[in-house]
């Protein structure tokens, strides 16, 4: 990833403090930044704009999480950068820092914006793809801790075609992936069993192309399914044909096999129910499989900052407004 050299420059002024808005650093200042950032770099005394633009020209050039996203490190720094702690009197909620930072940035294609956890995100104008380091095993703030109960309360009482629409499709074109088409429920296209396709490209600009099994809840290898319990046996077939048929590609105007196949359910995927899937299948195909159940869903979704599904908004808008008096 490279910045052209005046984008660069512009944000290293501001790391330093030379730009307004940003409190002013000496060399054993900007030191102590970038340690509290995490990285040993220490200023050599040299001129203190030049050396901080080389040293994120060098973040810059470290590998890529994803398509389109910039490296976690650069993204930290300027989220430490960012911190709302560091505002400065004309500034308190850092409004007109965030403008300047957005200069340099949208000049690359990248926008900053201050996510419900006051830290800084950046994203991808063109895809909307969120640069950060996104480690679904963190731990959670308590706001996305409410968040993530919400969505909750939202899977457990959500039909199968609404966990496609309203929670899959906006989480998969977060995390970077591309022309997903959902065949949906209600015009019975399904005869694969694919709920969704989609394609990945690598930066190597190498594309895979990934196919979804969705269920609404409970996957499990019991004898038979009750309730929203699935069992897994029942989808056995349905991901044999999304592994053996081909899709589409309107862009390439060329059918293409799946390379992966993803089992999604709304609920627990148990593992004896991903070794029953693992012993059935060969070794070729099932290292084309993929499972994802609640927990990563959940955990995705908060990291990744979405927002949550419509109905989950104007729901608690209710409960708001029912509490006025009348």
């Amino acid at each position: 990833m490279k910045f052209k050299s005046r984008n660069i420059r512009d944000i290293a002024e501001m790391v330093i403090g030379d730009a307004e808005y940003f409190p002013y650093r000496s060399s054993s200042y900007i030191t102590r930044f970038f340690e509290e950032c995490d990285l040993d770099f220490v200023h050599d005394g040299s001129t203190r704009w030049s050396w901080t633009a080389d040293r994120l020209a060098e973040l810059l050039n470290e590998p890529l999480p994803a398509a389109y996203a910039l490296p976690e490190r650069f993204v930290h720094v300027l989220r430490v950068l960012m911190h709302k702690s560091e505002a400065e009197g004309t500034d308190p909620d850092r409004k007109l820092a965030l403008d300047a930072m957005n200069k340099p940035l949208s000049r690359e294609g990248y926008e900053a914006f201050y996510g419900e956890d006051d830290l800084l995100y950046i994203r991808h104008i063109g895809t909307k793809v969120i640069s950060t380091a996104a480690n679904p095993h963190r731990p959670f703030t308590p706001t996305e801790l409410k968040r993530r109960e919400r969505l909750v309360n939202y899977l457990d009482q959500c039909s199968e075609d609404e966990l496609i629409i309203e929670v899959l499709l906006p989480l998969f074109r977060q995390l970077g992936f591309h022309r997903i088409t959902s065949g949906g429920h209600k015009d019975k296209a399904l005869e694969y069993g694919k709920d969704i396709w989609m394609r990945y490209v690598l930066p190597t600009q190498h594309v895979l192309y990934f196919g979804i099994q969705a269920k609404k809840g409970k996957l499990d290898a019991s004898g038979v399914s009750h309730g929203a319990n699935v069992n897994i046996a029942e989808i056995y077939n349905q991901v044999l044909m999304m592994l053996g048929h081909e899709v589409f590609d309107p862009e390439t105007s060329k059918r293409v096999l799946v390379d992966h196949a993803f089992i999604v359910a709304g609920g627990e995927i148990t593992k004896q129910a991903r070794n029953w899937l693992g012993g059935k299948l060969d070794a070729s195909k099932r290292s084309q499989i993929m499972f994802m159940d609640r927990e990563d869903i959940l955990n995705l979704f908060t990291v990744n900052s979405l927002p949550l599904p419509k109905s989950v908004e104007e729901e608690q808008t209710i409960s708001f407004d029912d509490d006025i008096p009348f």
